[in-house]
């Protein structure tokens, strides 16, 4: 063993024994190393729980949505070839399935209650496949929607804005008008609530109504036409080049390819920001408990001065003193990171019974299902999160190390003899 990592354990195993004014610094590395473990455990704790918030907002706004929308490009926003559309596609190997859509707007009432909506026509059997309705719906099914039949199905909060329910009878209203000797009259149908889906995502459950495609061909005039063409992927995170592919597969011309990553760029870029700047911050909390070791080393340096001077009039340089005080630094640092991550996988891994536990403890609800959408609190531990976490932890205090060591190894034997 080098004898530099000798003494630098030595004097860590040494804190133990502190007696008087030594207790000082024995506490100010305590400090030192419960900083250092509250820091990196509650970055690994926070990490985590927006990792999976993250996720599981990806899960179910694409539970919703579609990974890849095919569109036209023309005005009228209608895709008449929309069976070889999705010939062409399926023989992709990263597309599973496919379905076509109808998007427009509408207005919905019942009584005295009025909301305007975005209706979407699909076939119940296609959607299934490329969207996670059914595991969403709370009353009813897709396949309650029958061409013909105008059943409607509806977002939770859509139907308890509207007061409406499995049952209810409600007038849509059409933008577009029909043209009459008197004036433009707008088209209305009267459907059936035949369905109520939730799947935790506001703009979708408040604004979102289902009904089958034909209705929606009918009531809106496209004839045979969609609006477009919906595609799930094996691996939704080749989206991007998936759609670079399909350009140049699909036959049909003048239409675009959209993946979820555009579609919903804004969101997913400010959650992603969000995690970046949590993390900044709490690296500050790591920070202050890494530079905490200045204080202890620098004490230390002072303390040791007789022993500093002995290893110097018996040969040992600079360096090695300096690289004693950065081995004890570095030891303080990894018992913190050390008792970090293993509070922290402990709680991250368990949150189901954490969460409980401290709600009994404090007599309060710290996680209300109600208002978050989400049964219980999302956690996902990523290994990379994990280990940048440790390095740059342990980078810090190392860094705060430096100072205190360096200044060990300045001390000259001759001064810090004189008095002894």
């Amino acid at each position: 063993m080098l004898y530099e990592l000798f003494v630098g354990l030595r004097y860590t195993r040494s804190r133990r024994r502190a007696q008087g004014r030594n207790r000082l610094v024995s506490f100010i590395s305590f400090v030192s190393i419960l900083g250092i473990a509250l820091g990196v455990m509650t970055l690994i704790v926070v990490l985590s729980v927006m990792n999976g918030f993250q996720e599981e907002l990806r899960d179910r706004t694409l539970g919703v949505a579609s990974h890849i929308e095919v569109e036209s490009v023309k005005g009228n926003g209608r895709v008449l070839d929309w069976q070889q559309v999705i010939e062409d596609a399926s023989q992709h190997p990263e597309v599973m399935a496919a379905a076509p859509y109808i998007n427009e707007q509408g207005m919905l009432a019942l009584g005295d209650a009025v909301r305007g909506v975005q209706v979407r026509g699909i076939l119940p059997e296609p959607e299934s496949s490329v969207a996670n309705f059914a595991g969403y719906m709370q009353a009813g099914s897709l396949d309650a929607l029958r061409p013909g039949g105008f059943g409607i199905i509806l977002g939770r909060d859509l139907a308890r804005a509207l007061d409406a329910g499995p049952g209810s009878k409600l007038t849509l209203i059409a933008p577009q008008g029909m043209v009459t000797p008197a004036a433009v009259m707008p088209r209305v149908r009267q459907f059936t609530v035949v369905g109520i889906f939730d799947a935790g995502v506001i703009q979708y459950d408040s604004a979102l109504a289902l009904i089958h495609l034909g209705d929606a061909q009918a009531l809106y005039r496209m004839g045979d036409a969609v609006s477009g063409v919906r595609l799930r992927l094996k691996n939704l995170f080749a989206a991007p080049s998936v759609s670079r592919d399909l350009a140049e597969i699909i036959t049909v011309p003048n239409l675009m390819l959209r993946d979820w990553t555009r579609i919903h760029a804004n969101f997913f870029r400010a959650v992603a920001l969000e995690k970046t700047m949590m993390t900044l911050f709490l690296f500050l909390i790591v920070g202050v408990a890494a530079f905490n070791v200045v204080a202890s080393l620098t004490m230390t340096v002072q303390e040791k001065a007789a022993d500093i001077a002995i290893l110097r009039t018996l040969g040992a340089s600079p360096l090695s003193i300096m690289t004693i005080f950065v081995i004890q630094g570095s030891i303080i640092g990894v018992v913190g990171l050390g008792a970090g991550l293993a509070g922290g996988l402990g709680i991250a891994l368990n949150l189901d019974v954490v969460i409980p536990a401290l709600e009994r403890i404090v007599g309060m609800t710290l996680w209300d299902k109600s208002i978050y959408f989400i049964s219980e609190l999302p956690s996902k531990v990523l290994a990379s999160d994990v280990a940048t976490i440790l390095t740059v932890s342990f980078l810090l205090t190392l860094i705060a190390a430096i100072y205190p060591s360096w200044r060990a190894s300045r001390v000259k034997p001759a001064e810090a003899l004189r008095y002894e």
